[in-house]
């Protein structure tokens, strides 16, 4: 049987693994916005600048890396392509730990996503629409939006039901 060592940069990778998700939890400093904040998160999460809440200006939100996915929409007439913030990596970089998102936006509708959704659709909260930043006249300037052409269940009231335009506040439960 093949011997093994423990070698000093083995150890090290080893105690990152651990020490790495419990950063996350214990409370991780988040910059400062330095424009308008457009989003605050608060409930069970690890990181914060601001008291137990982390807010985002827009830069900061891109500053996370953006993504896209063209779908077809009910308040839309044909595709659109949303551009914005996987909602599954901002929930990591965050080290969210609840069950539930409770989406609210600017005119105090609320929504509750269930926070495995982020994960099994690939939920995008957008910041562009077809290459332009959203108004908040339309639907901005943040809207949690679903891939609802990569998978028929997705197509349906509840799911759209889930989708929060003019998104202001997310609380994580």
């Amino acid at each position: 049987m093949a011997e093994m060592k423990l070698t000093r940069r083995s150890a090290m990778f080893g105690l990152l693994l651990i020490a790495v998700p419990r950063l996350a939890r214990a409370g991780v400093a988040l910059h400062q916005p330095r424009d308008r904040v457009i989003l605050t998160i608060s409930g069970k999460i690890g990181g914060f600048n601001n008291g137990t809440t982390a807010q985002f200006d827009r830069e900061m939100l891109e500053e996370l890396g953006t993504t896209q996915f063209t779908t077809s929409t009910p308040w839309y007439d044909g595709p659109v392509t949303f551009e914005g913030v996987r909602m599954s990596h901002l929930m990591d970089v965050l080290g969210a730990q609840g069950d539930t998102l409770i989406a609210t936006a600017l005119n105090d509708y609320e929504t509750r996503i269930p926070l495995s959704d982020v994960v099994d659709f690939n939920v995008l909260m957008a910041m562009k629409r077809n290459g332009e930043y959203m108004p908040v006249r339309d639907k901005g300037p943040l809207f949690i939006v679903y891939p609802f052409d990569t998978d028929p269940v997705l197509k349906n009231q509840r799911y759209y039901g889930r989708c929060a335009w003019q998104l202001s506040q997310i609380r994580i439960i």
